[in-house]
């Protein structure tokens, strides 16, 4: 157990070293400047010059990714890096990227999990319920639900949910948006209710139609049949023998919807306005902000890989022929 879980904490960190490596080579030779995006396109070279030599990106960008993890000095002369728990500084909000990524993240963080732990619990009982009677109205129901939430875009999903609940012309009872500002008409409970119904809608479907058709398959295996045929009652058959069979397909599944939820929410974000995760890292990519892309990228390899640890952990448990091999 104790190599199990020393391999992939091995992993996570050579896997975020290479993937930090990685994005700031790409940002190193993509189109753009920096520099013009902060002085604008109409800056001359002696201005342009001056803000690389402030800031240190005149430096080859070897040395300055080895700044950036906090192994050489940087332009100041200082060990200010990453490994100084130190994360750069943002050059599009014009700030340390420690003052600001924190509240990011804590919004993302919340609104991921507020809406996973709706989705998980409701898509096992739903797969559940509708794979245990194949071909019954309920199945039928359930599926044809499932289909609709999965093929409707999410940004159309946030634009139906605020027609209809935020919008004057049929009734306002939401607000429109989430900035998460108190002090107004409207409560941070009720701002998070639209993004997070937009959430449930569109990943709702697709773990649904996952854990349903396990639970079918697993239902004609004949285990199942001989529970049947020993007298156990339809409630035992399904509880003991074929639910936790069921589950150890569709779990990886309903465990990659965290790592979704917590860096693939941008377009819920841009249609609410919501200050997440998301939208940070699309604003400082598109603004060639390397320290801000860069953290974030940690953030969210750090989140992946440790959620897949935990599958990996949670699937060994759920299946004895892996646990004992």
């Amino acid at each position: 157990m104790v190599s199990f879980f020393a391999k992939r904490i091995g992993v996570l960190f050579f896997t975020m070293l290479v993937v930090s490596f990685l994005v700031f080579v790409t940002f190193e030779f993509s189109s753009g400047d920096v520099a013009v995006s902060a002085l604008g396109q109409f800056a001359t070279k002696d201005q342009l010059q001056k803000y690389h030599e402030e800031n240190g990106l005149d430096r080859p960008f070897t040395e300055r990714y080895l700044a950036w993890l906090g192994v050489v000095r940087d332009h100041k002369g200082h060990f200010a890096g990453l490994l100084q728990g130190n994360f750069g500084y943002s050059h599009l909000w014009r700030t340390q990227v420690n003052t600001f990524i924190w509240d990011r993240l804590r919004n993302t963080t919340m609104l991921a999990l507020i809406a996973f732990a709706i989705i998980a619990p409701l898509s096992i009982v739903l797969g559940v319920v509708s794979g245990m009677r194949e071909g019954s109205i309920l199945d039928r129901l359930v599926s044809l639900f499932s289909t609709i939430t999965t093929s409707v875009p999410e940004f159309a999903t946030g634009v139906i949910l605020m027609t209809i609940f935020a919008s004057e012309a049929v009734m306002v009872v939401l607000p429109a948006t989430a900035t998460l500002e108190t002090g107004g008409d409207w409560s941070l409970a009720s701002q998070l209710v639209l993004p997070i119904g937009t959430l449930t809608a569109f990943y709702l479907g697709y773990l649904v139609r996952m854990v349903r058709a396990s639970m079918v398959e697993v239902m004609t295996r004949p285990y199942v049949r001989t529970a049947v045929l020993k007298g156990l009652s339809f409630r035992e058959v399904v509880i003991k023998h074929a639910l936790r069979n069921a589950l150890i397909t569709p779990f990886t599944a309903i465990l990659l919807q965290l790592n979704f939820l917590f860096t693939g929410v941008v377009v819920t974000e841009a249609v609410f306005a919501f200050p997440g995760f998301g939208r940070m890292i699309v604003d400082a990519a598109l603004y060639k902000d390397v320290a801000t892309v860069e953290t974030a990228t940690l953030f969210a390899v750090f989140v992946v890989v440790t959620s897949q640890i935990i599958g990996d952990f949670t699937y060994m448990l759920l299946n004895p022929r892996i646990r004992f091999s």
